[in-house]
Order: C-alpha cells, then sequence, then structure tokens
C-alpha cells in the first residue's frame, strides 16, 4: 500500500483533525488509510473515527479518512482497492464469499481485522399507540403499516426483509394490503417515525440504543419480538443468532424482547501487506481504553473479544498481532 503523509477526516463529522503523537513501538512509516463506513452520525461512524484516532496515534503523520458507506458497497471497495479498510457485518460478508445477492461474483479477497461490535441486535420499534401488538397480528389481519428499514446494499436491510417475510409480511404482500417499506438511513427513519410518516423502523446495532432512549423522550414507543419460527428461519438464513433484549433494557419497555443479533467487522483484503495489517491491529489493541470510551461494545467484549471475526479468516498481519498479544 502506498504511503505518505497527509490527514484527512471528514468535517461532516463533526470531528476536527487529529493531532498526530508520539506512541510507543509506533512505525517508522506513516499509513494512508481510508475507511469506509456507515452513515454520518450513526453508530458506524463513531467507531470509524476511534479506529482513525488510534492508527495516527500509534503511527504520527499518517492519515485516516473516514467515508460514509453501506455494507455491500463498503466490501466492493475494499475488494477494488478503492479503500484499505471496511465496517461490514460479518453476515454480509459472507454473503459476499458465497456471491450471494447484492454481489454478481464471489469475493474472495476479504481479510478481517477485528471484531467490533458482537451484539448487532435486530430492534423493531413503534409508536406505542400504534394499531397492533407483534407481528403476527400484523400479518394475520394484513395490515397496510408503513416500515422503514436501512438503506439498500445493507444488511439491516436485507436481514429486515428476511425478519418480516419469515413472520408473513413480504414486502409484496404489503404493498397489496396498502403498506411501504422506506428504504432510508437509520436516524431519517426514527425522525419519519417521529413525525407520524412510518410506523415502524428496524435496525441492528448495540443495546440500548442512545438513538431510541432519545427518541422515547418525545414520543411513547414499543418494541416488537421476533416470533420463534421466524427467528428459527432467519437464523438459518442469514447466520444469525438467537438473543433476548432484558425486560426493562428500555424504560418504555417491560417485557424481555426475543430477537436475532449479528455482528460487525473491520475488513481489509488480502493486498494490505502484513506489517499493515499488523500496525493497525496494534494500533488497536495498544489504545483499546481509547476505544472502550469512544463506543461502549469494546468494554463489553474486551480486547479478547477483537479476534471473535467469525466466518472470514484473519489477515496474517492481525492475526501475528494478536498472537503477540497472548490473545490466539
Amino acid at each position: 500500500m502506498q504511503r505518505f503523509v497527509k490527514t484527512t477526516i471528514l468535517a461532516a463529522l463533526g470531528l476536527s483533525a487529529v493531532v498526530a503523537f508520539g506512541a510507543a513501538g509506533a512505525s517508522a512509516d506513516p499509513l494512508r488509510i481510508t475507511l469506509a463506513g456507515g452513515s454520518v452520525g450513526g453508530a458506524w461512524s463513531a467507531m470509524g473515527a476511534a479506529i482513525g484516532q488510534t492508527i495516527q496515534q500509534q503511527v504520527p503523520g499518517s492519515s485516516f479518512t473516514y467515508e460514509p458507506g453501506v455494507d455491500a458497497a463498503n466490501i466492493q471497495l475494499v475488494f477494488d482497492g478503492r479503500v484499505q479498510l471496511g465496517i461490514a457485518h460479518a453476515q454480509m460478508a459472507l454473503r459476499a464469499s458465497k456471491g450471494e445477492a447484492p454481489f454478481k461474483a464471489k469475493v474472495s479477497s476479504l481479510r478481517a481485522i477485528a471484531l467490533l461490535d458482537p451484539e448487532a441486535t435486530i430492534q423493531i420499534v413503534a409508536r406505542k399507540d400504534a394499531p397492533f401488538t407483534g407481528l403476527e397480528q400484523i400479518a394475520r389481519e394484513k395490515k397496510p403499516v408503513r416500515i422503514a428499514l436501512n438503506k439498500r446494499g445493507t444488511m439491516m436491510q436485507i436481514a429486515g426483509e428476511q425478519v418480516f417475510e419469515a413472520a408473513g409480511i413480504s414486502v409484496k404482500d404489503l404493498a397489496s394490503w396498502g403498506g411501504r417499506v422506506e428504504y432510508v438511513a437509520y436516524n431519517d427513519g426514527l425522525d419519519m417515525l417521529k413525525a407520524g410518516q412510518v410506523d415502524i423502523v428496524l435496525n441492528m446495532l448495540a443495546f440500548p440504543s442512545a438513538q431510541l432512549n432519545r427518541l422515547a423522550n418525545d414520543v411513547p414507543l414499543k418494541m416488537l419480538a421476533i416470533p420463534d419460527a421466524a427467528i428459527a428461519k432467519i437464523n438459518a438464513d442469514a447466520g444469525t443468532k438467537s438473543v433476548t433484549i432484558p425486560a426493562k433494557t428500555y424504560g418504555f419497555e417491560a417485557e424481555d424482547i426475543k430477537t436475532v443479533t449479528g455482528f460487525v467487522v473491520l475488513y481489509g483484503s488480502d493486498k494490505m501487506s502484513d506489517a499493515d495489517a499488523e500496525t493497525i491491529t496494534k494500533s488497536l489493541l495498544t489504545h483499546f481504553d481509547y476505544l472502550t470510551k469512544a463506543y461502549p461494545s469494546f468494554a463489553r467484549m474486551g480486547k479478547k473479544g477483537l479476534t471473535d471475526v467469525g466466518p472470514i479468516p484473519l489477515a496474517p498481519g492481525a492475526a501475528k498481532a494478536y498472537k503477540d498479544a497472548g490473545l490466539l
């Protein structure tokens, strides 16, 4: 990978450029890294900015740029060599490796760097006064609900459609009932729910979600569970795992909520040098305390959790860094 100095972080993230400073064991050669993540202001942008800071702290003079993106596009950008790092759900990366939609061919060059979030949990919320109690009632009574999923090309969009279809609410059927699906960024979906423009919003993220808690201050909410049969089907189809959001995790929900969870991983490609992959991984390990303050999932999983990347193999340089740290 080409290396030279230039410091850039998107102003849209509301972040100032990081002043590089020395770190023990820092590489002599600055890195030039572009990371493709999620929409501005979302959880992935917070992760991406934190990763950039650890790299710049570890390797003074390094360049880091964060680009907003979505799962599938991020993987394609890494594959094409247009960015060095991408954030994506492991379930989307698995689809890429198999050449499944939305990919037109197998992507075999992905290499994992680190687990970023082990609890990308599907959370389905509706206004408390919505005229339904669950997905089964919507399907049974063919209610013309308006649903906000995430943008097309995200695992949230794919898994969301799979969840609703497994519960008997396909996008096609929904349209015939007079309902519709909106494909928008999560924060936009929450704004639409607040404005009464949609009835349901679905996303995959850690719980409790600060965004949902903020919305609950303005709009009474309820959370919808996924039926058991639908959970079994989505786990088989998408590679998710069953999970329960405990009662009172949110002030607005007094019951346990059955759902499923995926996980979010940082990827590079097999074209990244072992030295660069090792340096990036060492940056995460050396400055892990900073990561735990920047995003809560890091604190919950600990350093060992970084290695639990799922079906896509670790980059050799990342594996070496973890082995040297006694984590593999």
